[in-house]
């Protein structure tokens, strides 16, 4: 959720690297951010409320520094409460992404000269760091601290001196290794404008950055680590908007291409995995948001096609299901960031359980994908807008290849996932994305919108919603067709928008009646499949694609998510409440 950026190197340009990275970070979410930097004797500071995409800073020329993006969790939303926080004396600057759980045990064991002018756990840390440098050195005094935090946590912490530590244990930490620079973000995208070449700090690590590049220790005993380099391989293009107004469009757009990618690059490791599910005794998918819809879709395409059963659990509520796992278990983890704490934290326990475990994920070297004994990258590419989208479809793109590959027919997914990107590269064409914009036009005067679907299009419904709710801020509710008349058809009056998703399968004739009973009682029927229904006041047409169908059925929700936004005057790369790596609880 926050972002920390860092830079260290032989250029007098810190404030202006490190703003610039910041702005590539703004993505995560955030309502405040600073930047502090060394001036030859102490540290100097500049912390913001508000948008940082315009901002300048009046800081001292140096070559090193560090800054941070907040969301606000302990405090309010203030400059006071924006980070870097420095020390008494301003010799130590320092920023933190996580939750300090005993944040106020430990302000209660400092010094009482230390003067604390914030309300957030951060705060302490610093403090904390200055009393253990009254009798340890900088990287000592910065381990002692780290070690007596309770939570998931990672922190920065800048020496007046020209050193700066960093130290992690649950929250993303990654090292650019640069020309005559070192680099410290808490994503690996930040890093692509300097350089390709990176560390995934591990937890209880500890990095201490210096004029003269990188060391990595343990924090447990202060031992040097080798460290091995990775090379990034997405391009520094791809985490740009280029020629489109908003990242979320642009996402959109390039997945007639993540679908096509998706054949190659993704058949082996679906063989792998499906080899994996054949052999495990209980195969249980968890995931949150988007992802969670890409594991139930996955649900109803393993029963319909491969006949075979596997469980799928929201991952925040996994740890009240996960009593039954053992050695013989698989659990499938899906992750666009990889960082999802509520993905983090299971995925942990169902390892300590001895269960197998897999990761499917977006991003090297995340921390959900070190946490898999399998591991899957999606490829998809950097995603920058909150709201999801391509790395769904590249998830789906993978099941549709699992499931197949299950039965033996791994050439009938890729001509099905052929066809999808065709489809998909239709949908996005002049003509259909006019009709969406219209049809978007008519939503955005709704107060209340609904989404149905049956089958696998139950959770394209359901996804559907979600894009629409985090993008617009228009109360959407996606939901099996057949629970309409168990309580929620009592919400429908005259003029209630209803998106209905009718695919050329077994559930048509039942959706279609479902669709009756709500135009019945005054709804506005918008249909999307690939049949047209007399029922239907507006229809999207989504030529049928059989089992790969559920691809580009959800192509026309996220077109009427981005355009319902700017018809409502929204972000939609930067919805309000909302981050892109949820990472604390």
């Amino acid at each position: 959720m926050c972002g920390i950026f860092g830079y260290i190197g032989q250029k007098e340009n810190a404030a202006a690297t490190i703003l610039n990275g910041l702005k590539t970070l703004e993505y995560r979410g955030y309502d405040s951010w600073g930047i502090a930097v060394g001036n030859g004797r102490t540290l100097d500071h500049e912390k913001h409320v508000g948008k940082i995409s315009q901002a300048h800073v009046s800081l001292p020329l140096s070559t090193f520094g560090i800054g941070h993006t907040r969301w606000a969790t302990h405090g309010g939303v203030t400059d006071a409460n924006a980070h870097p926080h420095l020390s008494c004396d301003a010799k130590i600057a320092l920023v933190h992404n996580g939750i300090v759980e005993n944040y106020q045990e430990i302000k209660k064991g400092l010094d009482k000269k230390h003067k604390i002018v914030s309300e957030t756990d951060t705060e302490v840390i610093t403090h904390l760091v200055e009393q253990e440098l009254g009798s340890k050195d900088f990287k000592e005094a910065v381990a002692a601290a780290f070690k007596k935090l309770a939570g998931l946590n990672a922190i920065a912490v800048a020496s007046s001196d020209g050193q700066i530590a960093v130290a992690k244990n649950g929250s993303p930490i990654v090292l650019g290794i640069g020309k005559g620079m070192s680099l410290i973000s808490s994503d690996p995208s930040a890093l692509l404008p300097y350089t390709k070449n990176v560390i995934f700090l591990d937890d209880g690590q500890l990095a201490l950055l210096d004029g003269s590049g990188i060391a990595v220790f343990s924090l447990a005993n202060l031992k040097k680590i080798k460290t091995h380099p990775q090379t990034l391989e997405w391009d520094f293009v791809e985490a740009t908007t280029g020629r489109y107004p908003h990242f979320m469009i642009k996402e959109i757009f390039e997945q007639p291409k993540v679908i096509t990618n998706c054949l190659t690059s993704l058949a082996k490791p679906a063989q792998e995995l499906a080899d994996e599910i054949k052999h495990a005794r209980g195969t249980f998918f968890i995931a949150s948001g988007t992802a969670f819809h890409a594991c139930l879709a996955g649900t109803y395409l393993f029963s319909k096609i491969a006949d075979y059963h596997v469980n799928t659990a929201v991952a925040s509520e996994f740890n009240y299901l996960e009593d039954f796992l053992t050695s013989k278990s698989l659990v499938i983890a899906l992750s666009q960031s990889g960082e999802t704490i509520d993905v983090i934290e299971p995925l942990s326990r169902a390892k300590k359980k001895g269960a197998k475990v897999a990761a499917v994920v977006n991003s090297l070297g995340s921390t959900i994908y070190r946490l898999g004994d399998v591991k899957v990258l999606l490829g998809a590419g950097p995603e920058k807008a909150v709201a999801s989208t391509k790395a769904y479809v590249a998830k789906i793109a993978l099941l549709i290849l699992v499931v197949y590959s299950l039965i033996g027919k791994t050439k009938t997914a890729k001509e099905l996932l052929v066809a999808a990107a065709q489809e998909t590269e239709r949908l996005l064409g002049e003509q259909s994305v006019k009709k969406i914009k219209k049809i978007a036009r008519i939503l955005s005067r709704a107060e209340h919108i609904y989404t149905i679907g049956r089958g696998v299009s139950h959770p394209t419904a359901l996804e559907s919603a979600l894009k629409m709710k985090e993008v617009s801020y228009i109360h959407t509710e996606g939901l099996a067709a057949g629970e309409l008349k168990h309580g929620t058809i009592a919400l429908i009056s005259r003029g209630t928008p209803c998106l209905v998703y009718a695919p050329n399968d077994e559930t048509y004739e039942a959706i279609i009646s479902n669709a009756t009973e709500i135009k019945s009682r005054g709804g506005l029927i918008i249909g999307v499949g690939p049949k047209r229904s007399e029922v239907f006041d507006e229809w999207v047409e989504v030529k049928d694609v059989g089992d790969a169908s559920l691809i580009p059925m959800v192509i026309p929700a996220q077109l009427f998510a981005y355009y319902l936004a700017l018809e409502k005057g929204w972000d939609p790369d930067k919805p309000r409440n909302l981050a892109k790596s949820v990472t604390v609880k």
